[in-house]
């Protein structure tokens, strides 16, 4: 079974043999990549009253990349992603992720911050528990994209928190 530690451990031995990442102590063996995740999917709903969003036309792959220095990137099979949620000190079932879903609505684009919880995959449906961090979550939507949040540090400089603590700094475009 996949888990966030063995995934994270395979990604680092892979980033270590490949010269990406640089063994400079001798804690380079316990250091560990920072990951995000991409996915996408066709259509979703989302059901207020049991905060069930689903994913309609959920990509087969999940995109996977690491954050400087390492410079990792690859995909995974969705079907491998959804047991992260599995029992653990470091699953996300202990620590639910962060994510940012990018939705279309008819010719505008609606974000919403969420977190994610008990993953259910049914073929090509991925129904998540959802609690809403930020925005507000449209009923029905198309041509969605989920950017689910670094592993394990949810107040980095991408996590909501993290925008949220640095927009003071960036200057907005109209």
């Amino acid at each position: 079974m996949t888990n966030r530690r063995s995934f994270l451990l395979a990604a680092s031995t892979i980033a270590l043999a490949s010269g990406s990442a640089k063994p400079d102590s001798a804690q380079a063996a316990e250091e560990m990549a920072d990951f995000l995740f991409v996915q996408t999917a066709s259509a979703m709903t989302f059901d207020k009253t049991t905060s069930k969003l689903t994913l309609e036309g959920i990509g087969a792959t999940t995109l996977f990349f690491a954050d400087r220095p390492e410079r990792i990137a690859g995909n995974m099979k969705t079907t491998a992603f959804v047991p992260f949620w599995s029992t653990g000190k470091d699953s996300f079932l202990s620590d639910p992720p962060n994510a940012d879903l990018s939705i279309l609505e008819g010719d505008k684009l609606r974000q919403v911050v969420v977190v994610l919880e008990n993953p259910e995959l049914n073929g090509t449906s991925l129904t998540y528990t959802v609690k809403v961090v930020g925005g507000e979550m449209p009923e029905k939507g198309s041509e969605l994209s989920v950017f689910i949040d670094i592993i394990g540090m949810p107040l980095t400089p991408l996590s909501y928190a993290g925008v949220a603590r640095r927009g003071f700094r960036r200057a907005v475009l109209y």
